[in-house]
């Protein structure tokens, strides 16, 4: 497994390298010179020269791109072109409250998809597997940023129990992480349903009742740890989602995270904030890919890394 790990870390250099490619060249791209943001409506000539010469994007693209390759493999990810701080620092400083919203909405996520959804294929067809489906259609077809707008009405506006917008506090995560959480519960409670009832249909379950072990015991040890794998994955895709920062939920509730620094970095033309951020969040896809490969292992035996 330690070989493993080791050949997946250095295969993430190409493809970060591919990235840091992509994210220097749709920045360049993007209509809008940063400089005449800079400068503001009154800017003359001259002073939009002399910012660019400050930014350095008073040279040729491909010169601005090698230089800045160097500089993010010593560890510099540059300049704001908003307030001049280190872009490094920001992030770090917006990550931490991103991680907290994603395990809150983790947390509600497989603590209400994984049960409803081992619930309703074994009541298949009855009323809780009626309601549990109609969750699940809910869930996925309602977008984020919507739910989020009805939590802030309901919870907010009219009962007052949990504040609309900012940071701080773990009363300020909770509408944000239900309205994020909402629709990967729905999504895993329709993939666990449907993963359950193909396993409990399989042969070595009809052998596990006949031999007489606890109901307990065959559908929590047999059925659902082999319906676990496509779960897992699941998990780990909706995981690096969530750690990369709902872009849209973040905005609709103003919390200073991740997905809200990309959004206005991207209005402000802060090319280096918007480059790091990008990498930043394959990194986080990349991290969350390798930690689901791991946990297959744990799952099932009989998976073998190479």
């Amino acid at each position: 497994m330690a070989l493993f790990i080791v050949r997946r870390l250095f295969g993430l250099i190409p493809v970060l390298l591919g990235v840091l490619a992509v994210a220097f060249a749709v920045t360049r791209l993007t209509p809008g010179d940063p400089a005449e943001i800079m400068g503001g409506l009154e800017a003359t000539p001259e002073v939009i020269a002399a910012i660019r010469i400050d930014m350095g994007l008073d040279r040729p693209v491909p010169v601005q791109f090698l230089i800045y390759v160097g500089n993010v493999l010593q560890g510099d990810l540059g300049r704001s072109f908003y307030n001049g701080r280190e872009v490094l620092g920001v992030m770090l400083e917006a990550l931490p409250r991103t991680a907290w919203l994603a395990a809150v909405a983790l947390a509600f996520t497989l603590g209400l998809g994984i049960p409803l959804g081992i619930v309703s294929a074994l009541r298949k067809d009855s009323w809780v597997d009626f309601a549990a489906r109609s969750f699940a259609l809910v869930g996925v077809s309602a977008p984020p940023f919507f739910v989020g707008l009805l939590a802030i009405l309901l919870f907010s506006s009219y009962v007052r129990w949990f504040p609309s917008y900012g940071s701080g506090t773990w009363r300020h995560v909770v509408l944000p992480g239900l309205a994020l959480g909402l629709s990967s519960a729905g999504l895993v409670t329709r993939l666990t349903r449907s993963a359950m009832l193909e396993v409990l249909n399989e042969n070595y379950i009809r052998t596990a009742r006949a031999k007489g072990l606890r109901r307990r015991t065959v559908h929590y040890v047999h059925a659902f740890r082999n319906a676990a794998i496509p779960i897992v994955t699941i998990t780990g895709l909706q995981l690096g989602s969530l750690l990369s920062g709902a872009v849209l939920t973040e905005t609709v509730f103003a919390y200073p995270g991740i997905g809200r620094l990309l959004v206005r970095s991207i209005f402000e033309r802060d090319f280096p904030m918007v480059q790091g951020l990008i990498l930043l969040i394959a990194l986080i896809y990349l991290v969350a890919n390798l930690l689901t490969d791991l946990l297959y292992t744990a799952i099932d035996p009989r998976i073998k890394l190479r």
